[in-house]
């Protein structure tokens, strides 16, 4: 049990096995587990299971193993089965992973049959979330079984010893989802990377599709290409968030050890800088001292970036409240007349994903938005054995299951004020619950109040349990950072109060189970 699915771990159980002189096999579960069996000399089983634990690919995290005795079946090799449908969730599938090291070589590579190319991943880095339909984790549930795999391809996902053994997102320039750029209502010939950078030169507004959605891109030192995307996007004080390589991040925020940290770690989150001025344009974030920063997540923003010397704005492509565009039809209707160009991609967006959003406060990380990166890692809780569905609020939603001592949270959804943002919660839902492996659970937590449409969906669901708004906030707290007591402040504005009336912010003392 775990994260045992998606991040390399049955290659690496080949291995190991095969180092050791091991017969048996590996296969996936359909509750995103893993069943192994190895067959031979007990000292080699027992440095099997020790390298298991102690050797586990960087991705993987073995929160549960399980042991038995078998008799021997006189196995003569150990082999990758394939996999099992079925079973409740156990394990976990991890979160989207930004371009690893040895993948971004391999893009800037001349030498490499991957040079140039945006969908370059291996089993330690790509997407994963927003690929995902359903488990067991195997290429046919996912985006990518649209694009059968090259023989080159082939040969790599088959090669025990090479880095893309049995890796379900493996593409190259021969087989994968490609790039198109289109400005002026027409699509145009040639790189597609070299097209958007000189519309960037020049000061335009490009539509970038991404890993879990669309971006609007500008260069970030230019201030009429700020104003004008504030404009057309109808966000006047809004902060945008900017992109940029790490040797350009020193021209606008001094990061700390803690800050760096982030910015480099595998999730990529936004991380929220002191902002040094005079550097970018001063509609970047108006009145603030901070600026929200993240460096390039993709092979897309590798790619991007190889010769622009900007960082540049990188804001969600979507109007206030609404949820990110995703498909392409759409992308190039909603945002006509907003972007000057669009550089899409034709890999489908199965689960849409905000970035992450985090700020470090006395030199631990604090989540602003909980998204990309983390989703859909669960917390660890003990509520017992029957699964829980809650829906939250109105506002910056998040939904959450609980199963088996595990509250799996959803990508951020938004404000449900808006038709198509409860479509997408609803969407969301369903794709976490194929995710763990439950149906719609009997017992619904949602918001006190009685006419927030996350209270209705509940009522329609099952059995609707109401929470007041700002206890809710304060248990959400409690989760966690695993504490049984604390004295909580909520103040986020309106929240409907047992007898019916509003309280702007409350100062709770909670006690779990009281």
């Amino acid at each position: 049990m775990g994260t045992v699915q998606g991040v390399g771990f049955r290659p690496f159980v080949y291995r190991i096995a095969v180092r050791h002189a091991l017969s048996g096999f590996v296969r996936n579960l359909g509750d995103a587990g893993v069943e192994i069996e190895v067959e031979g000399d007990a000292d080699a089983v027992a440095s099997f299971l020790a390298a298991l634990r102690d050797e586990a690919p960087p991705l993987a995290a073995i929160e549960g193993l399980e042991v038995e005795g078998l008799p021997p079946t006189g196995t003569a090799e150990f082999s990758i089965l394939p996999s099992l449908d079925g079973g409740e969730g156990t394990g976990t599938i991890p979160p989207d992973v930004a371009t690893c090291p040895a993948c971004a070589t391999d893009i800037a590579d001349p030498e490499s049959r991957y040079h140039g190319y945006w969908a370059t991943s291996c089993t330690d880095c790509g997407p994963r979330f927003t690929v995902i339909e359903g488990l067991p984790y195997d290429r046919p549930r996912t985006a990518f079984r649209e694009f059968p795999m090259c023989s080159r391809c082939r040969q790599e996902y088959v090669n025990p010893l090479d880095r893309r053994y049995h890796a379900q997102t493996i593409a190259c320039p021969t087989c994968g989802p490609r790039l198109r750029f289109l400005a002026e209502g027409r699509e145009l010939s040639g790189n597609p990377i070299w097209h958007a950078q000189e519309a960037l030169l020049a000061g335009k507004l490009v539509a970038v599709k991404g890993l879990g959605g669309t971006h609007l891109a500008c260069d970030a030192t230019r201030e009429e290409s700020v104003a004008e995307l504030r404009r057309r996007l109808a966000r006047p004080g809004q902060p945008c968030a900017i992109m940029a390589r790490e040797d350009q991040v020193e021209g606008f925020a001094g990061p700390s050890a803690e800050e760096w940290a982030l910015l480099r770690s595998p999730r990529r989150p936004i991380v929220v800088l002191s902002l040094r001025p005079g550097y970018l344009a001063p509609g970047v974030a108006p009145g603030l001292h901070t600026v929200g920063t993240m460096l390039p997540y993709t092979g897309l923003h590798h790619l991007l970036f190889r010769d622009l010397e900007f960082p540049l704005v990188m804001t969600s492509a979507n109007f206030p409240g609404r949820p990110m565009l995703i498909e392409n039809e759409r992308i190039l209707a909603e945002l006509f007349g907003v972007a000057d160009a669009f550089l899409l991609h034709e890999r489908r967006i199965v689960a849409r994903c905000d970035d992450s959003v985090v700020r470090i406060a006395a030199g631990a990380p604090i989540f602003l938005r909980r998204s990309r990166g983390w989703v859909p890692e669960p917390i660890p809780l003990d509520l017992g054995e029957e699964p829980l569905l809650a829906l939250g609020g109105d506002l910056n939603v998040t939904l959450a299951v609980y199963v088996r001592g595990k509250a799996f949270l959803s990508q951020h959804i938004g404000n449900t004020e808006h038709l198509d943002t409860l479509e997408f919660l609803r969407t969301s839902l369903d794709h976490l619950l194929r995710l763990v492996g439950v149906p719609i659970p009997r017992v619904i937590a949602c918001d006190l109040h009685p006419r927030f449409a996350t209270t209705r969906l509940a009522r329609d669901l099952g059995e609707a349990i109401p929470v007041q708004h700002h206890v809710a906030h304060v248990a959400g707290l409690a989760a966690e950072h695993g504490v049984e007591e604390l004295v909580g402040i909520a103040a986020d504005g309106y929240g409907y109060g047992y007898e019916g009336q509003p309280w702007g912010g409350e100062v709770i003392v909670w006690r779990r189970g009281t």
